[in-house]
């Protein structure tokens, strides 16, 4: 069966790429555009790896019926386009921060409030490795925060699986790239200012902060850097846990919660370059990898996750969560691998 699919704010980076995976997707048809920008212009004079689709970009008060839409528009927007997009497509996946979180409360607590927080009940986490039963059927998907899915998969089998109460001080450090900023990052992002950065730019107070809380029901000390890649988000969480934890009860965790999962894959401490989490591994690609060493001198355990942020963090969770909702072989559409070698990702 072909699903007909239509992207919303296809000029921007996470739009590009929602269109590169429909386009070669087996059970997508890529029927719509949408660009203000843009308007009339192919998909190719914007994103040069699509240059083969005669596809235009349409004006986004003009949406066609469609089966599948993913709005990636800018935070804001789709709580206010919601009913059109809900009247366009009977499946809408938003990659906005507008529907992951779960009340009005924590949106005038971390964003600007809400104005359709009747529609909170109804929607579904994107991430699969978390939320796959619930996604099931699903009609409204939000597709996580690149920092916090980054997070969430690298410490979810420490809580799934018992080797954390909760309790312990956790603290996590993200470095993430340029495109994270989106299209128009302004200036910090452009190449003059980010180029050879390790710059601090969300010490405290990170948004991702919220979804981290209420999908690991704990509270954590979050960092964000900027540095000098394109793709990529990588974490390193450090917990102190309360009681001895041993690379046996490591193990058995997270083999426990991934061996499974047909995007995740456990990289610690083996041979080569390449010994623990690496953003450049995974650039271009839906998988993640995660890791862990211990620290007992210091009763610490250390946690590295790596993905590429516009991929796992942003289009590819999206098209991930679109198959489950509507019965579609998960990989589909995302079984590009990477390269070796790869420049800067």
């Amino acid at each position: 069966m072909t699903y007909s699919a239509s992207v919303v704010g296809g000029s921007g980076f996470t739009g590009g790429e929602l269109l590169r995976l429909i386009d070669g997707h087996p059970e997508f048809e890529l029927a719509q555009a949408t660009s203000r920008s843009k308007e009339n212009k192919t998909v190719g004079n914007t994103h040069p790896n699509l240059r083969h689709s005669d596809l235009r970009f349409s004006d986004p008060a003009d949406l066609e019926s469609v089966d599948v839409l993913f709005a990636a528009t800018p935070h804001g927007v789709s709580m206010e386009q919601i009913d059109q997009f809900q009247d366009a497509a009977d499946t809408v996946v938003d990659l906005s921060a507008d529907f992951r979180l779960d009340s009005e409360e924590q949106y005038d607590e971390w964003y600007d409030g809400h104005t359709r927080p009747e529609l909170l009940d109804d929607s579904e986490y994107a991430l699969p490795e978390l939320n796959r039963a619930n996604l099931e059927g699903a009609k409204l998907i939000a597709s996580g925060g690149c920092n916090a899915t980054a997070t969430i998969l690298g410490l979810l089998p420490l809580f799934e699986h018992g080797v954390l109460s909760g309790d312990e001080q956790i603290v996590v450090d993200v470095k993430v790239g340029s495109s994270e900023g989106g299209a128009g990052g302004g200036e910090a992002s452009s190449h003059p200012e980010r180029s050879g950065v390790v710059r601090p730019y969300a010490p405290t107070g990170h948004r991702h902060e919220a979804e981290i809380q209420q999908f690991l029901g704990v509270n954590v000390s979050f960092t964000v850097h900027a540095v000098d890649m394109v793709r990529g988000a990588s974490a390193t969480c450090h917990v102190f846990p309360d009681g001895p934890v041993s690379k046996g009860d490591l193990w058995g965790a997270y083999r426990g919660q991934y061996e499974d999962e047909p995007f995740v894959e456990l990289v610690a401490g083996g041979g080569g370059v390449y010994r623990y989490p690496e953003p450049k591994a995974v650039a271009g690609t839906n998988r993640a990898e995660v890791g862990f060493e211990l620290d007992p001198a210091n009763k610490r355990l250390v946690v590295f996750s790596a993905i590429d942020n516009m991929m796992k963090g942003s289009a590819g969770q999206a098209v991930h969560a679109a198959n489950v909702a509507l019965g579609i072989e998960e990989t589909a559409g995302l079984e590009f691998q990477g390269l070796h070698p790869v420049g800067a990702p």
